[in-house]
């Protein structure tokens, strides 16, 4: 990532929009948000169940927002990236737990990406899904190579550019569609359906909350603005930086409420579209070849940026929690081989992005709990703390994360429900 140093010179140049110049790091930190998990979990919810889920995803965006939202300002305040503040304050037997739990995380998160942009190239090229992991895997190294050439704002760049693509791609089909507004607002009442529907919701939870994304955008807002001492430097970018995650995360957020309305409306009732690949089946069958080969494109641009990012926050969590850093087009290589190892098994790959979601959701109290105390220390943040509204809010959208995975754990154990 570049320096505060290498960015500002480029925002002097800019004569106006200076304000507008400054947005981006949350799109980065977004492209979390629209994975190919969140289209494993959102087409199976959405075929399976109707508008029974949306309320989970309306629920999730909002605490994104506000999670996302603290994470860029510990950053800027702090200018210490959330890693680094757990590296620490962490004892050493601790950092290196915390450690393994977020490399697990990570690991899942490079799985989910890998494997969909896998699915992508095999509905538009017909590569074998291994083979297609590895350009997949290869592919983002190119982008990452823009981050480490180029800097930050370059890559923000390409990764908005992506985003623009992903969300054509998912919501495309949309225009083609009939939804009902009535069904669709009656989703919105918090409600399960058996075991089955607790999974998927952690599963759209864990895609939509997205731990890898808190621990990252922290960096990304120091790399790109530096330690700001209070005054009205720091007030006006922490309400450019609010601006910039309403922004990002409301385009991701419409785009997931989009894929579950698109299942509901096109695929729900029709055999196989719990997977993505019939998924794209039912698409190309019911709406057409065209918007079906859109889907794809969305998919393939999903999966490279994804991994691309979440390669990034991985790099960023195990420099700051052991004070590693490794190159991180060599960590792209090392975390690409899980998901290689899970294709070549012929593993169903919509099952493992589905579980893979799963486990970030198990991960997200781990970042989001600490976000929270340091977020709220006046001594660490001064007069930029959390308010007492603010707080309130955080905490229970953490304690909402952790009863939700503990019912998940629980009915899965015991198979009730």
């Amino acid at each position: 990532m570049s320096t505060p140093t290498q960015q500002s010179p480029t925002r002097r140049r800019l004569p106006s929009g200076r304000s507008l110049a400054l947005l981006g790091p949350a799109f980065v930190a977004a492209i979390a948000y629209v994975d190919p998990g969140n289209v494993a979990a959102n087409l199976t919810a959405g075929a399976k169940y109707g508008y029974l889920l949306i309320w989970v995803l309306v629920l999730a965006n909002a605490m994104a927002v506000l999670v996302q939202y603290l994470s860029a300002k510990l950053g800027l305040v702090s200018g210490k990236s959330l890693p680094e503040m757990l590296g620490l304050r962490l004892k050493k037997n601790n950092r290196r737990a915390f450690w393994l739990q977020a490399e697990a995380m990570a690991i899942a998160t490079d799985l989910a990406e890998v494997i969909g942009g896998a699915i992508a190239l095999n509905l538009l090229f017909h590569i074998p899904l291994f083979l297609g992991g590895l350009v997949t895997g290869c592919v983002s190294m190119v982008i990452l190579s823009v981050q480490n050439r180029r800097g930050q704002r370059t890559f923000e760049f390409v990764v908005m550019g992506l985003l623009a693509i992903i969300t054509i791609g998912f919501l495309a089909g949309l225009a083609f569609t009939h939804i009902d507004g009535g069904e669709a607002a009656s989703g919105l009442v918090p409600s399960f359906d058996g075991t089955e529907t607790v999974l998927l919701a952690a599963s759209m939870l864990g895609a939509t909350v997205m731990p890898h994304a808190i621990y990252l955008h922290s960096a990304l807002a120091r790399d790109r603005h530096g330690h700001i001492e209070p005054g009205p430097r720091l007030q006006r970018l922490l309400k450019i930086t609010r601006v910039d995650v309403v922004i990002a995360l409301v385009i991701a957020g419409g785009v997931n409420i989009g894929m579950l309305l698109l299942a509901t409306s096109a695929l729900r009732g029709v055999p196989g579209t719990d997977t993505i690949e019939g998924a794209h089946a039912a698409i190309e069958n019911s709406i057409g070849p065209g918007v079906a080969i859109v889907f794809a494109v969305g998919l393939l641009a999903s999966g490279l940026a994804s991994t691309s990012v979440g390669c990034a926050a991985g790099a960023e969590i195990m420099h700051g929690l052991l004070a590693v850093r490794i190159p991180v087009l060599l960590r792209r290589i090392v975390t690409l081989i899980p998901a290689l190892i899970v294709l070549g098994m012929g593993v169903d790959p919509t099952l493992a992005l589905v579980l893979s979601q799963v486990v970030l959701s198990l991960c997200i109290p781990f970042a989001i709990i600490p976000l929270v105390r340091m977020t709220s220390d006046v001594a660490l943040m001064g007069t930029s703390r959390n308010t007492p509204l603010t707080t309130v809010a955080a905490w229970v959208s953490a304690g909402l994360i952790v009863a939700l995975n503990g019912a998940l754990l629980w009915l899965t154990i015991t198979g009730t429900g």
